[in-house]
């Protein structure tokens, strides 16, 4: 039997791992699954376990407010050393490109540990957009055995990199199985949590997330602004915008937006929720990864607040726009799809990002690993 260290921090990691987690334990012969959380979103990331049934076997409570990212850095370095210490590790599992990621690869690495990397290849090849994220998921694929790239695209970036094509294979996205996990009955029954609150949700419904680091400042007030002056002019339409906890993004979008009508300013959703109000929007604005790669299975238009994007397939395949921190840009664009009825603005291109079966192929790479090393 083989110990496997699953490492994340945050709630988008949770969602694209807990697949994974739950397929290896189909097995408990050959694998005995670790789940640790560093807990870099506390909040989120165990609410979010909580619906696929799982629970962290250790908590690590790295976060606190308004924390430096060397001091961020070290904390976890220094509590994943302390685990490699206590427990027995065959491999580590990383997804993506956050802080929980690099620390644990950088660990793993030190203890001379196999690091399998969930979402590899990743690239803007601009290290400030996203920031930090670019870095981090560079710095992970050098000490990572085994990429799990979600798309060809994303293979052919690590093999301009240099990095072996046996140890890459094309496996789809696990965000995609995260929905197939989540059963039509648990999404619908998210109705009743926006009923009780009495936000109506129909066809006019446009959903907004925003919370990454490069749009601190400047960027979100510009974002901002948009999104006032579109809920201003499209008065009968609904926004709800799950405001992220950091006080740089939640101070000003409940300043500028707290007073109109037909903005809801919730606090950040439970995963189902956050996919109930995807299959429902009319228009979706966000400047995460995980939404670019979730909205196309619900065919919804999607506007990315970002400059750059690592998820270009979605770019050429129709289902999402760069559109930046730029205010005319964001007003032009979404009033394309606001002017007119939801059905004229439906996209019917096939997610991009996998079909749902990627941790099953993703447990048959990591046994075959194990089995090339008996």
């Amino acid at each position: 039997m083989k110990n496997i260290l699953v490492v994340f921090g945050t709630r988008p990691e949770v969602i694209k791992l807990a697949p994974i987690i739950l397929e290896l334990r189909k097995q408990p012969d050959k694998y005995n699954v670790i789940v640790c959380n560093t807990e870099q979103q506390k909040e989120l990331s165990n609410q979010t376990l909580n619906y696929f049934g799982l629970k962290a076997d250790i908590n690590l409570d790295c976060m606190r407010p308004n924390q430096p990212l060397a001091e961020i850095q070290s904390r976890i370095l220094l509590s994943l050393e302390k685990v490699f210490n206590e427990n027995k590790i065959d491999a580590t599992i990383v997804q993506g490109d956050t802080m929980t990621v690099l620390t644990g690869a950088l660990v793993s690495f030190y203890h001379k540990v196999p690091v399998f990397h969930v979402e590899a290849g990743l690239r803007s090849y601009d290290i400030y957009e996203p920031f930090p994220e670019e870095v981090m998921r560079q710095m992970t694929s050098r000490v990572t055995q085994l990429h799990f790239a979600p798309t060809e695209k994303n293979k052919q970036a690590l093999l301009k990199e240099g990095i072996d094509e046996c140890m890459i294979t094309v496996t789809g996205n696990t965000v995609i199985d995260a929905l197939s996990c989540l059963s039509d009955e648990v999404i619908e029954q998210s109705a009743n949590f926006f009923k009780e609150k009495n936000i109506n949700i129909d066809d006019k419904l446009v959903l907004i997330t925003a919370h990454r680091r490069e749009n601190h400042g400047e960027r979100l007030d510009k974002i901002i602004q948009a999104i006032y002056d579109l809920a201003v002019k499209y008065h009968d339409h609904t926004f709800i915008i799950p405001v992220h906890p950091n006080p740089n993004v939640k101070d000003k979008i409940h300043e500028k937006l707290s007073e109109l009508k037909n903005v809801h300013l919730l606090t950040p959703l439970d995963y189902p929720y956050l996919v109930y109000l995807q299959k429902n929007a009319k228009l979706i604005l966000t400047d995460s990864g995980g939404i670019q790669e979730e909205a196309p299975t619900f065919g919804c238009p999607t506007l990315v607040m970002r400059y750059e994007t690592e998820r270009q397939e979605g770019i050429e395949a129709g289902v999402s726009t760069l559109v930046g921190a730029n205010y005319e840009k964001i007003i032009l664009l979404s009033e394309k799809v606001l002017s007119q009825d939801k059905a004229l603005t439906r996209l019917t291109v096939q997610n991009p990002y996998g079909n749902g079966k990627s941790s099953q192929i993703i447990e048959k790479l990591i046994r075959n690993f194990f089995n090339s090393m008996e």
